[in-house]
């Protein structure tokens, strides 16, 4: 039973909130303010009720700040490194700056909508990545009603329409031609060299994420996996029955294939490069098609470095800002350049360039936009070759959830099926190419005549056709 008392002209009502501090006594609530008893009264029945019927929340529990609470909720977050890193990186630049010195109770659904308003408004945010703030914004509202420190959350599930029907925009896609991949590869080749050259058609042939490719090591790549497997991934529970598997299923002879086993990324706090499980956990073997298993034996021959693709200088690609200072190069391309300016001491001066590049021409499929498209690219691939979906999907390092996932599986035929496609869509395309094609100079040896290279894959594509 709430009790009253006054304190000066007004009256304070006092209630047990039926909870026990860390000594055994009772926890008592207070509200002030009142002009008299029976107000007073009637409000300290209406918390009593609140506490009887699970509604109530304290004083001291809602007036938690925001910038308090985001720190313990960011400890219960049970997500990959990349996945975490996002997360922290979203509260810091606008969930913090915006809602830190509230309450977590005074926020309001009014207020959220206004907040919504302006991430809506700033240029800077795409339509993908306000969804993701807000998506964090409301996980955070939900466990803090879970916490009991507030009765619900302010964004509503399920919102009415308001205003007009505006469709959502979607990125304006170009369909991926051989064509297109062939001049961004002999790009990558003058700009970056060999590695480049390989890089992209593995890129393309594979639909690899990047990270997965920038910690692609030669032991998980053929011509050396699945004999060279250090099986070193302890999460992987299974992997000495799987390997067992894969050395009936892959490696020369066999189906030439890739292992994604990890991704190169910055780790936590430090920014160091670390090895972690690529997205989603989705490890897998990816086949790959016989052209392109001859460019990643002649790119491996020498067995120098650690990395299947190097940067420049022979460093790791996690090292360098690729999608600036390579991607952007030869996607985009250049024109050619001897000299090139720069400030030194406060004065401009012009220089010889080190690496003269020649011109490269734009890749009109590919110019402004990211390199993730590839990625896309090889999605349509194998479904215009109408592959199972078990099959394109499992490729790509998805899930298919439901029944047709648990029962399907990926046989030796249907990657035997993609592996062949692939090549027979190389083989169609350098049918088209000139008769005496010339690689543009690379900035480094290689490790083969590309031209006489070239020649006998026509010569091989020929003979296939005839």
């Amino acid at each position: 039973m709430p009790y009253t008392e006054w304190r000066g002209n007004l009256c304070r009502v006092r209630w047990n909130t039926g909870k026990k501090n860390d000594k055994g006594r009772w926890i008592f609530d207070s509200k002030g303010g009142f002009d008299t008893e029976e107000e007073a009264l009637e409000y300290g029945l209406d918390r009593e009720s609140d506490i009887r019927n699970d509604r109530y929340i304290s004083r001291r529990d809602g007036s938690v700040l925001m910038g308090e609470y985001v720190k313990t909720w960011q400890q219960t977050l049970d997500v990959g490194h990349l996945r975490k890193r996002n997360i922290e990186s979203m509260i810091r630049l606008y969930i913090e700056p915006r809602w830190g010195e509230t309450a977590v109770a005074d926020i309001k659904p009014s207020q959220f909508r206004a907040w919504e308003i302006w991430l809506k408004d700033q240029p800077h945010i795409g339509d993908r990545y306000r969804g993701e703030i807000l998506l964090i914004f409301s996980m955070m509202m939900d466990d803090a009603a879970d916490d009991k420190l507030r009765l619900e959350s302010p964004v509503q599930k399920k919102k009415r329409r308001r205003g007009k029907y505006k469709k959502k925009p979607r990125e304006r896609k170009r369909n991926m031609r051989m064509e297109d991949v062939h001049q961004l590869a002999c790009n990558a080749l003058a700009f970056w060299g060999f590695p480049g050259y390989v890089y992209v058609w593995t890129f393309a042939m594979t639909g690899m994420r990047p990270a997965e490719l920038y910690g692609l090591r030669p032991e998980y790549c053929h011509p050396n996996w699945p004999a060279s497997d250090p099986l070193d991934d302890e999460e992987e529970e299974d992997r000495e029955e799987r390997h067992e598997e894969d050395m009936e299923r892959y490696g020369p002879g066999l189906l030439p294939a890739i292992r994604v086993q990890w991704q190169h990324q910055r780790e936590e706090g430090t920014g160091a490069p670390g090895l972690y499980q690529p997205k989603y956990g989705s490890r897998r073997a990816l086949v790959v098609p016989p052209f392109l298993a001859e460019l990643l034996e002649m790119l491996l021959a020498d067995g120098a470095s650690e990395w299947v693709f190097t940067s420049i200088n022979n460093g790791p690609l996690i090292n360098a800002n690729f999608p600036f200072q390579y991607w952007r190069k030869f996607a985009d391309g250049r024109e050619a350049k001897e000299e090139f300016e720069r400030t030194r001491l406060g004065q401009k001066q012009t220089v010889d360039s080190r690496r003269p590049i020649p011109e490269l021409p734009a890749v009109d499929r590919w110019k402004g936009k990211r390199q993730y498209l590839v990625r896309h690219g090889h999605k349509e691939w194998i479904d215009e070759d109408g592959h199972s979906r078990i099959a394109t999907e499992s490729r790509m390092g998805h899930e298919l959830a439901g029944v047709e996932g648990l029962y399907s599986n990926v046989t030796p035929a249907m990657e035997r099926t993609i592996m062949e496609g692939l090549q027979a869509r190389w083989e169609s395309f350098v049918l088209t190419l000139p008769e005496e094609w010339v690689p543009p100079p690379s900035p480094t040896p290689l490790p083969v005549d590309l031209s006489d290279w070239m020649k006998q894959q026509v010569k091989a594509a020929q003979s296939k056709s005839a």
